[in-house]
C-alpha cells in the first residue's frame, strides 16, 4: 500500500494542502508548530475515521472555519483508491471510498492500516489499563473485523446498562428484565472478545520478542506481557448475577472485559516501575514494531509507518536500530516528522536511506 497523494481543506493549521509522495520515506521538518504532526494525523485521520491527537471532529477543524476535508489517493493491489473525509458543523461526518459513502465507519477500519509512534505512546508504559486496552483493540480491530463488531455491541450495550443502573439508583426501582436484555448482547460479546485477546497475545509475545531483544540487545533480559481478566476462569453470567448488589450501589457495571488489563513485565517486574528508561524505550517501540507485523502478515500487504517526533524522544541506537529496517526493507512507506532538518538529513545519509524531504513552515511546504 502506497499513499500518493493526501489533500487538505481546512483540516488544523492548513487553510489548503496538496502533497504528491513519490519516494518511500517521505520527511516533514520543521519547527515546532508549523504543523508536521497535523500531516501525519491527517493520513491516520484517512485509516481510522478520527484524529490520533484530537477525538473531537469540531476541533480539528481550522480556527473560523465551519468544515474540513481530507482527501487520499492509495495504490492498493495496482489500482487508486481515493479515500475521502469530511466533516462539516452541526452535522455527521463523510467517508467516501471510491466516491461511495461509507454507511458503517467500522467497515473502512483495516483498509487502509497505518502504525504511528508518537510521543504520548509512552503513556502505554506509564499509564493505566485503559491505554494498553486500546492499544490492541486498535491492532486487533485493524486485523479482525469481526472483533470490532463485537468490540462495538459490548461498548455500547455496556454505556445503556450503566445508563440504567443510575436510573434504577434515581427511583429506587430495579428492572430485572432490561438488565438481562442487556446481559443477552454483553455477555456472549464479552466472551468472544476475550477469547480473541487471549489467542492473539500468543501470536503477538514472540514477534515482539524478537523485536525487543534486537532493540535492546540485552539477550538475558527476560520480558513478557500478562493478560488478565474478570472473564479467566470464570463464568460471565454468574459474575454479573453476584456483583449486581455492588453494580447498584457503583451505578456502574463493576466486572467484565472493559476491566482487562495487559500488564508489561521485564524479569518478572513491571516494566513501568523497575524499567530504565532505556528499557522502557526498548519495550515501546518493540511494541509497535510488533504491531507493524502483525498487521503486515494478517493483511498480506505493509501498512503505512508514521514516525512523529522520534528523534527527540529516542536515543541514537535505537533511532539507528529503526533506520536499519528500513534501509533493509521491512517498512513499506515511511513518514518522518522532526524539528530540526540537519540532525534528520545526517542520519539519514549515514543509514543511506532515500528520502524525499519537505520543510514546512506555517502550512507552506518547501522541497529540500
Amino acid at each position: 500500500m502506497f499513499l500518493r497523494e493526501l489533500k487538505l481543506f481546512n483540516f488544523k493549521n492548513y487553510p489548503e494542502a496538496n502533497l504528491g509522495f513519490e519516494q518511500k520515506v517521505t520527511c516533514f521538518l520543521g519547527n515546532n508548530g508549523s504543523g508536521k504532526t497535523n500531516l501525519l494525523d491527517a493520513i491516520h485521520y484517512l485509516s481510522f475515521t478520527k484524529s490520533a491527537i484530537n477525538p473531537s471532529d469540531a476541533q480539528n477543524v481550522k480556527l473560523g472555519e465551519s468544515q474540513f476535508m481530507i482527501k487520499g489517493g492509495f495504490l492498493l493491489q495496482e489500482k487508486i483508491k481515493e479515500v475521502v473525509c469530511t466533516f462539516q458543523m452541526g452535522q455527521k461526518k463523510l467517508i467516501q471510498n471510491d466516491g461511495q459513502d461509507c454507511t458503517k465507519f467500522s467497515e473502512h477500519i483495516g483498509k487502509y492500516p497505518v502504525v504511528m509512534i508518537a510521543p504520548q505512546d509512552i503513556e502505554l508504559i506509564w499509564d493505566g489499563s485503559e491505554v494498553r486496552r486500546k492499544f490492541f483493540d486498535s491492532l486487533l480491530s485493524q486485523i479482525d473485523h469481526n472483533y470490532l463488531e463485537e468490540l462495538i455491541i459490548y461498548t455500547t450495550y455496556l454505556k445503556q446498562r450503566n445508563s440504567a443502573l443510575k436510573l434504577f439508583a434515581d427511583r429506587g426501582k430495579v428492572d430485572h428484565d432490561l438488565l438481562a436484555s442487556y446481559s443477552q448482547k454483553i455477555i456472549p460479546a464479552a466472551k468472544i472478545i476475550h477469547t480473541k485477546r487471549r489467542e492473539f497475545l500468543a501470536e503477538f509475545l514472540p514477534v515482539f520478542g524478537e523485536h525487543y531483544q534486537n532493540l535492546s540487545g540485552a539477550r538475558h533480559e527476560e520480558m513478557s506481557i500478562q493478560y488478565r481478566s474478570d472473564l479467566e476462569g470464570t463464568d460471565f453470567v454468574q459474575l454479573l448475577q453476584k456483583n449486581l448488589t455492588r453494580d447498584l450501589a457503583l451505578q456502574r457495571t463493576t466486572a467484565g472485559i472493559h476491566r482487562d488489563d495487559f500488564l508489561f513485565l521485564l524479569n518478572n517486574n513491571e516494566v513501568k516501575r523497575f524499567g530504565s528508561q532505556g528499557q522502557q524505550k526498548s519495550f515501546l517501540i518493540a511494541l509497535k514494531l510488533a504491531e507493524f507485523q502483525c498487521i503486515a502478515e494478517k493483511k498480506k500487504f505493509k501498512p503505512i509507518l508514521l514516525l512523529d517526533d522520534i528523534f527527540d524522544k529516542l536515543d541514537d541506537i535505537r533511532i539507528r536500530k529503526i533506520l536499519e529496517l528500513v534501509a533493509e526493507g521491512m517498512f513499506g512507506q515511511l513518514f518522518i516528522t522532526d524539528a530540526r532538518p540537519a540532525r534528520c538529513k545526517d542520519v539519514l545519509i549515514e543509514m543511506q536511506v532515500e528520502a524525499d524531504i519537505l520543510l514546512v513552515e506555517n502550512g507552506n511546504f518547501t522541497s529540500a
